[in-house]
Order: structure tokens, then C-alpha cells, then sequence
């Protein structure tokens, strides 16, 4: 058993910093728990205790513990519990590290904390995409206490998010800017309004094996997905006809490249020609600006397809699996009713008295 004491100092007063003895195969070792709360010393005695008695790793002294070994372990714990892509993980990452990287974590606090949320929306970044950040933060050191490496999970407060967008396209909207792309993008774009599938993710990635215009299906492979879940959907006779056009481009520029071409949206032109899309942001900021919308985001055809699809009668639980939408909540965040779903309302009520 070990114990708990504050040595002496050459005033004879206790230090404010507890230190632990314990024993190893019969041999006293003292060392410094790095805190001055009694409590947090002792739950660090008990961890010691505990490693000694299942012949376990001796955990270092906590206060030695940097930031940048919770978020090594948290990539680790992503990696073999697959819970979440590991590459999204580390592209949030990439911002707390700017800020954190370096520094022990036992330092990471409130004050720490609010001075973070004060630089990024200082840069113009959404309390929305902070709290990202923030609960990926939160789950770092959640773990890190799960493990034995902190006595405490620090609070961290979320911030109040603005209300959620509510950009929608509307068909004589979507038409326009799809005049202003090229072919394959207006496909791409098809799949987006109709079915509210994420673009860069999700239609970009998109191989010819997906694809099987004689059953009339697309499909995601599990894995591949933001929730890791696949999912399959039934085209619908715009769309189907619109992919097979684009099949037949590919097919041409496969040979003329002289090679198999897997991609269903690669470049059909320029020094790129035969490889993925992976994005076309200057293209839809074109084409937005000439169809007279250039607030519009890819992002507001999930909106739009959320809405389509409940207001055309499809359950939402169907409408859920449709377009990858995991708990109801964040579905209502996107189920938000237009303007023009308002003024239908207005035109049924005047019909109907």
C-alpha cells in the first residue's frame, strides 16, 4: 500500500504539491503527483496501486503528459474502433494543434479554453464550426481520463450557434445554375438535388461499380460514408437517364486514354483528363453568379432534398436512410419550411375557404 504526504520545506512549512509513496517488488519509490489538490493525488496513488498489483505500465507523472500524446492516442482510438474517419479526425485536428500543440495537458482549462474560441472567431470562424472542434476536444480528454492520463476532465462550454441555414434551391434555381456547368457537373449536381447526397464525399467519389443502370440503383459502400453506414437508393428516370450520358463520356475518354477510367466523375478535359473530381468551387461560384444566386452553397441541397422528399409524401424514416441523416435531431435541423412552402400553404387555405 502507499500513501500520500507533503514534504517539508526548509521553513518548515508543507509544500502545496503532494507527492505519493508506493512500492515496487518491495522497493519504496516517492515521486511528485504534479498537483496540489488532494483528491486528484489520490486518484493518481490508486492508478500507481493499480499498475502494481496488475503488473501494468507505471503511468508517468501526469503533469509531464502533453496535449500532443492525448491527441496521438485519440487518432489511435478512431483508427481501431473505426467510429469515425480517421482523416476527418485529423483535419480537426490540425486546428486545436496550432493552438494546443506543445503544451501539458493538465494546462488546458477554461481560461485556455475561451482564449481559443476568442482567436478563432477572431479569423471569422461560426460558433457552429468551433463547437466542432470543441467536442472533439472534449472527447480527446474524456478519453485521456478513461485511460489514467488526467485526474480531471476540464470543462469546456459549448457555444450558442446561430440558427441554421436556411438556404434551399428551388427548381427554377437549380435549372439555372446547372445551365452554367458543364455536362458532368450538371449530373453530379442532379444527384445532389434529388437525393441530398453530399458532394465532395459522396457523388464525387462515386466508382462505375456503384452504378447499375439496368437495376436502376446507386450504392454507397459501408465505410465510405460521414456515418459509416452504406446505403443503396432506386434512381429515378431523370437522373438514370442523365448518368447514363455520362457513362457514355467517360467511356469515350477511356478510349481515347487507352485505359480503364473508374470513376464516374472524372476530368474529361485538360492536363487532369481520366482523374477524380475532387472539387469545382470556382465552377459553382461562376455558375451560382450568372444564374442570379450567388449565395447559394453545395451544402443547401441536403436542405432542399430534405424538404422535397417529406413533402412529397416519402416517410422520414425512409427519407433518414436517403440521404444518410443518423439521428432525427440533426434530420430537423435540415427539415426547415421555405418561403415558398409558406406561400403554398397561403395558396390552400385561400382555394379551400
Amino acid at each position: 500500500m502507499g500513501y500520500l504526504y507533503r514534504p517539508k520545506l526548509r521553513n518548515g512549512k508543507p509544500a502545496r504539491i503532494w507527492w505519493v509513496k508506493y512500492y515496487v517488488n518491495g522497493r519504496p519509490i516517492r515521486e511528485s503527483t504534479g498537483t496540489e489538490k488532494e483528491s486528484q493525488a489520490r486518484r493518481f496513488l490508486k492508478l500507481l496501486e493499480g499498475a502494481v498489483a496488475t503488473g501494468a505500465p507505471i503511468p508517468s507523472r501526469l503533469d509531464r503528459i502533453l496535449y500532443d500524446e492525448l491527441a496521438k492516442d485519440l487518432c489511435l482510438h478512431y483508427e481501431t474502433t473505426g467510429r469515425r474517419h480517421l482523416d476527418e479526425v485529423k483535419h480537426r485536428l490540425a486546428h486545436l494543434d496550432k493552438f494546443f500543440r506543445g503544451g501539458r495537458a493538465t494546462d488546458v482549462g477554461p481560461t485556455q479554453v475561451t482564449t481559443y474560441v476568442a482567436q478563432r472567431q477572431g479569423q471569422g470562424v461560426s460558433n457552429r464550426t468551433i463547437n466542432i472542434k470543441l467536442a472533439l476536444l472534449k472527447r480527446m480528454f474524456r478519453l485521456a481520463h478513461e485511460n489514467g492520463k488526467l485526474l480531471r476532465v476540464p470543462r469546456i462550454k459549448m457555444l450558442k450557434e446561430a440558427s441554421p441555414r436556411k438556404g434551399f434551391f428551388e427548381r427554377d434555381q437549380d435549372e439555372a445554375v446547372r445551365r452554367h456547368l458543364p455536362e458532368d457537373l450538371q449530373v453530379a449536381i442532379a444527384i445532389a438535388y434529388t437525393f441530398g447526397w453530399r458532394v465532395r464525399s459522396e457523388v464525387l467519389t462515386l466508382r462505375r461499380h456503384q452504378v447499375d443502370l439496368k437495376a436502376g440503383t446507386l450504392r454507397l459502400d459501408p465505410g465510405t460514408t460521414k456515418t459509416g453506414e452504406g446505403r443503396v437508393i432506386y434512381l429515378t428516370p431523370e437522373v438514370r437517364g442523365l448518368l447514363t450520358q455520362q457513362l457514355d463520356r467517360v467511356d469515350r475518354v477511356a478510349k481515347q486514354l487507352g485505359r480503364v477510367i473508374p470513376w464516374v466523375f472524372p476530368h474529361l478535359t485538360d492536363r487532369f483528363q481520366g482523374q477524380r473530381i475532387k472539387s469545382f468551387r470556382k465552377a459553382w461560384q461562376t455558375a451560382c453568379r450568372k444564374a442570379g444566386v450567388p449565395w447559394m452553397l453545395l451544402h443547401d441541397f441536403r436542405r432542399t432534398a430534405v424538404r422535397n422528399l417529406v413533402n412529397a409524401g416519402v416517410p422520414e424514416r425512409v427519407a433518414m436512410k436517403m440521404t444518410d441523416h443518423k439521428t432525427r435531431s440533426v434530420f430537423d435541423r435540415y427539415h426547415i419550411v421555405s418561403p415558398a412552402d409558406l406561400k403554398d400553404a397561403a395558396r390552400r387555405l385561400t382555394v379551400t375557404f
